[in-house]
């Protein structure tokens, strides 16, 4: 759907700085056209300003002059965004409840939720106004999904798990698979019983292929507005704070706690039982075994300061010419302990 810059601009509470046109899309810097509109964030692309064909950029205000069109924004990312949504059509094509889903007689639907055949809702499920459940989606018992989900193809929520609303668990999700709760004896690897549970607060997203383990007792949590790459393992009994940002191929081992607004790299690693504080940063593929206080940025495996992570990486493309250097020391301090054993 076509839309006047002008109103675009009223939407999103920018200002608009030159001629007023239809756009009829979003696209890049190098491929929109004259009825797309653009974004320059990093300021690595600012050479593209003045080869851009875009019918207008959303831009800083430093950078407004470079082009014949531009909305005014104060973070231009962001705005892209919402921009886009505005462009964006969403995924799926039915609306209802399909006859070839199941939806036990004990389960209910909030107004307005869409089923997709193949389904499963369970017994005294509950399932809030306006969501969405794609095909291959298991609902079991006693699970409560609030208003305005998106469940897409084959996310799966084991018995007794809640999310809260607006949350969108993208496909493949596994919520409340049993935790990694085992005991040597002497017969044999024996099966520790995972009776917990998970909940998701409001506006969380979960990646594909994610999976959340059901706590031993008590509530595997994460909190209102955190967003979860794909990939990732959340262990049983974690709590997991509000705002927070896990990239792919994170893993968090069962019992630790995290504070709100923690952000790890992707391939993060984190030992059982630790406390990560609020605001904290780890860096790609760092390996947490120690608690982290507030506002700590680490990395590294084991996860340093990132004062020292630094230093270190500088190090390291050294370290051959240096070993080299080091043998040489030391056989030079060998001949001199000869000579001076002869004196």
């Amino acid at each position: 759907m076509a839309r006047l810059l002008s109103e675009l601009a009223g939407l999103l509470g920018l200002e608009l700085r030159g001629e007023d046109r239809e756009i009829e899309g979003v696209n890049t810097l190098e491929a929109a056209g004259p009825a797309e509109v653009s974004f320059l964030a990093n300021p690595k692309y600012t050479h593209l300003l003045a080869s851009t064909r875009a019918g207008a950029v959303i831009v800083a205000a430093e950078h407004a002059d470079a082009v014949p069109c531009a909305l005014v924004s104060a973070n231009p990312y962001f705005d892209f965004g919402r921009t886009l949504a505005l462009f964006s059509r969403p995924q799926g094509c039915l609306s209802g409840v399909s006859d070839m889903a199941f939806v036990h007689p004990e389960a209910e639907l909030g107004e307005g939720c869409t089923v997709y055949p193949f389904a499963f809702i369970g017994p005294r499920a509950r399932i809030g106004a306006g969501s969405v459940l794609f095909p291959g989606v298991y609902v079991g018992e006693d699970c409560r999904v609030g208003g305005g989900c998106l469940l897409y193809p084959n996310a799966v929520l084991m018995a007794g798990t809640e999310i809260g609303s607006g949350c969108i668990l993208h496909a493949g999700v596994v919520l409340g698979a049993d935790g990694f709760g085992f005991a040597r004896t002497d017969f044999g690897i024996q099966k520790i019983p995972q009776v917990g549970t998970v909940r998701l607060g409001n506006d969380v997203e979960v990646g594909a292929n994610t999976a959340i383990d059901r706590s031993v007792l008590g509530v595997t949590t994460v909190g209102d507005g955190t967003k979860i790459d794909n990939l990732v393992q959340i262990g049983h009994n974690v709590e997991m704070g509000r705002n927070c940002l896990i990239v792919s191929q994170v893993g968090i081992s069962g019992s630790t706690k995290v504070g709100d607004d923690v952000t790890m790299a992707g391939q993060v690693g984190v030992a059982g039982h630790l406390s990560i504080g609020n605001g904290v940063t780890t860096g790609p593929k760092s390996g947490v075994a120690k608690s982290i206080p507030d506002g700590e940025t680490m990395g590294g495996a084991p996860a340093v300061d990132k004062a020292t992570y630094m230093r270190t990486l500088t190090v390291m493309p050294k370290l051959p010419d240096m070993y080299k250097r080091i043998g040489k020391l030391e056989k030079e301090l060998e001949e001199l302990k000869k000579l001076a054993a002869k004196e």
